[in-house]
């Protein structure tokens, strides 16, 4: 129970303070213990940062397998629409989470970035399993053009990244009416002619 406390204090203090920004020391008082207690649950704030990362990389890919065995039975563009819906969703429902990712991808602590990076790639290869399976499936059943399945990935990352950006920028309010213009363009150079 503590150590979820250490978490959920230090994910509140990273997001708003970021890596350099936040010690040990502001952790132990949010949650209510001494600094030492700490070292019962975490080896160190480094650990602390990398558990928080990977909470929050994993619960998405999580959420989207969720999904997929929900809807397994519907088409490659409703899949990969409802993925886009629930990603957004994902970003404005977990602000602090999201926020947290976003000075972990853009201003990386220089000792952790490695670490980062691997830990970001291998969420990325569950998500591509997933998204590979179903563009295969959509070009198989000639609702998705021919063509590279991993060039195909790389272009939905950019549409979800680009929104994850865009959310930044414009607010909830502004990117909801975008999403659909978004998707119906995006989709228009996935679909077969």
């Amino acid at each position: 129970m503590t150590r979820d406390k250490i978490i959920a204090a230090a994910l509140t203090l990273f997001s708003k303070n970021g890596y350099e920004g936040t010690s040990l020391t502001e952790i132990a008082k949010a949650v209510g213990i001494k600094k030492p207690s700490i070292y019962n649950h975490f080896k160190s704030k480094d650990e602390i940062f990398l558990t928080i990362y990977e909470n929050i990389l994993w619960l998405h890919v999580q959420q989207v397998e969720k999904l997929i065995e929900d809807i397994k039975g519907l088409n490659a563009k409703v899949q990969l629409s409802q993925i886009l819906d629930l990603t957004f969703q994902y970003y404005i429902d977990f602000e602090e989470q999201s926020t947290f990712l976003k000075r972990s991808v853009f201003f990386s602590p220089e000792n952790l970035k490695e670490q980062l990076h691997e830990q970001f790639m291998a969420a990325e290869d569950a998500m591509s399993a997933i998204l590979r399976t179903i563009i295969n499936k959509g070009m198989e059943n000639g609702e998705i053009r021919k063509g590279n399945i991993d060039d195909f990935i790389v272009s939905y990352y950019c549409l979800l990244d680009g929104i994850f950006i865009e959310l930044s920028y414009y607010g909830v309010e502004k990117m909801k009416p975008r999403i659909v213009n978004i998707w119906t363009n995006f989709w228009f150079g996935f679909k077969k002619d």
